[in-house]
């Protein structure tokens, strides 16, 4: 199986915690006629990473945007450490770290000015700011880059700094939305290296991905399609009796699919 020199080995299983960093409960989301996210049930423990795959427009950034309290569910229940996310955001806030497929960094600052508007955002002062921005941008192999341009970096560059950001208020629980879309695979080797030693560190971590040798770094996978769920389970378990998980999740879609047209066209 593939993986990534810089990240530990995972978890054959979940640590045990008495409450789940995210608790998702019949979650669905409706864009008016549009079903986007259909009776959505899993959840995440701290030092974990749970991945979303599946096929495009399956519901994966939907469902994280809900989970980061951007979108409220149409019905169902979130909870991050216990706390419902739509009537709890500002308790929710310090708790998260959400970064999108465009992630808001600012193009005209530089490296430290970046990650010191996000401390600036979560009040990290003093002692522990210094420390936190020696950490991240030292994870990110960014420190000699401190004083570039953030619209001066590369693909690969930006999300490493735009993680940085996110991390710099230590978040119990990271989201993450495809954020190795179309970076180098160096930089992805550095990327799943930080998510590596964050899960050794306890955080919970919930990540979408496109590259099915990222969902074979996972803890669980979440295979989603048309905006259901399909199945939650180890990716050893999804891959069970195919030669790839490509192969078993191609399968698996198409399953649902033929079951689909055989259940409106009798076909």
């Amino acid at each position: 199986m593939p993986g990534y020199a810089n990240n530990p080995p995972r978890n054959s299983h979940f640590p045990q915690a008495e409450v789940p960093a995210v608790h998702l409960q019949d979650v669905s989301k409706h864009f008016g006629s549009i079903e986007a996210v259909n009776h959505v049930s899993f959840h995440v423990v701290g030092g974990s990473i749970v991945g979303l795959v599946g096929s495009d427009g399956a519901g994966k950034s939907t469902l994280l945007r809900m989970i980061a309290a951007m979108v409220r569910p149409s019905s169902g229940t979130i909870q991050i450490h216990g706390l419902d996310a739509a009537s709890h955001k500002t308790g929710i806030k310090p708790l998260i770290g959400y970064m999108p497929q465009r992630f808001g960094l600012y193009l005209d600052l530089t490296v430290e000015e970046n990650i010191e508007f996000f401390m600036d955002v979560f009040g990290v002062f003093g002692a522990e700011r210094a420390k936190r921005k020696e950490r991240y941008l030292g994870f990110s192999n960014l420190l000699p880059f401190i004083d570039r341009l953030a619209g001066a970096l590369s693909g690969g560059m930006k999300q490493k700094l735009g993680l940085a950001c996110v991390l710099a208020h230590e978040p119990k629980v990271l989201i993450l939305d495809e954020p190795t879309n179309g970076v180098d695979p160096v930089s992805r080797q550095e990327f799943w290296g930080i998510l590596g030693q964050m899960r050794q560190e306890g955080m919970a971590i919930l990540i979408s991905t496109a590259y099915l040798d990222e969902g074979e770094q996972c803890d669980q996978l979440v295979l989603m399609h048309k905006s259901r769920v399909l199945e939650v389970a180890t990716p050893e378990a999804v891959q069970s009796h195919y030669s790839s998980l490509e192969e078993a999740m191609i399968h698996r879609i198409q399953e649902v699919d033929e079951g689909l047209m055989h259940e409106q066209f009798g076909l």
